[in-house]
């Protein structure tokens, strides 16, 4: 799905698309959901209980807004649980770059636009990022804690605007949350829920971004 800024929107809509815009986990980053069984069956927990915890409200909002850091963030579920280990161990989850995604990234740097990553994050995004080695590929990595709003708030957006000093519409957007696609197709950018890096090349073609068209191909392990 790509959306088009509505007409209604005061917007160019044959403005060129100059940044394109990713979410960070479940676009650039991703994590085997086979850990998370495994620790659940660990602890003697049903599945899915830990981030049923975790992304509830206010403990998600608190943590991607930097008003509590990922350490508190973890004992809070730990204690919300009756499991800390678990907790731990659930945080302590590793995760690893789409090698597809970067190559995009990489081929869009090339072809003179501006990559970028915004994600409802903690405190520890830019080490993570570093582990990651996103900050080859990206231009800038904006993170919620930091900006203290968390997408799909306007003002999330709204400092990307602001920082990368460009109008909504020249800004293409991805995210596999179609929530969190609202609040930029709102100001008017051009937005896509990710499912994968081949349909992300075709959506970017289709935007005028000069992209490959690409392969389908698996993931390493299942989403």
């Amino acid at each position: 799905m790509t959306q088009r800024a509505s007409s209604g929107c005061g917007c160019d809509h044959d403005a060129m698309i100059t940044v394109v815009l990713f979410d960070l986990d479940g676009v650039v980053r991703h994590f085997d959901p086979r850990h998370v069984v495994a620790i659940e069956q660990r602890h003697d927990l049903p599945r899915g209980a830990i981030e049923a915890v975790a992304f509830s409200s206010p403990l998600i909002d608190e943590v991607t807004t930097g008003r509590v850091s990922r350490q508190q963030w973890i004992q809070r579920i730990g204690e919300r649980l009756g499991k800390p280990v678990a907790a731990q161990d659930w945080g302590a989850q590793p995760f690893v770059a789409d090698g597809a995604l970067l190559a995009l990234a990489d081929e869009l740097r090339a072809a003179g636009r501006t990559t970028a990553i915004l994600t409802n994050g903690t405190d520890t995004i830019s080490a993570e990022s570093e582990t990651l080695g996103l900050p080859e590929h990206f231009d800038h990595i904006f993170n919620s804690a930091d900006i203290g709003y968390a997408k799909p708030d306007q003002r999330a957006f709204e400092h990307v605007l602001r920082a990368l000093d460009v109008a909504a519409d020249a800004v293409f957007f991805t995210d596999d949350s179609e929530a969190k696609l609202a609040g930029a197709t709102s100001l008017g950018m051009t937005t896509q829920l990710f499912t994968d890096v081949v349909s992300l090349r075709n959506a970017l073609r289709e935007s005028g971004v000069p992209v490959a068209t690409a392969r389908r191909t698996t993931r390493s392990f299942e989403q």
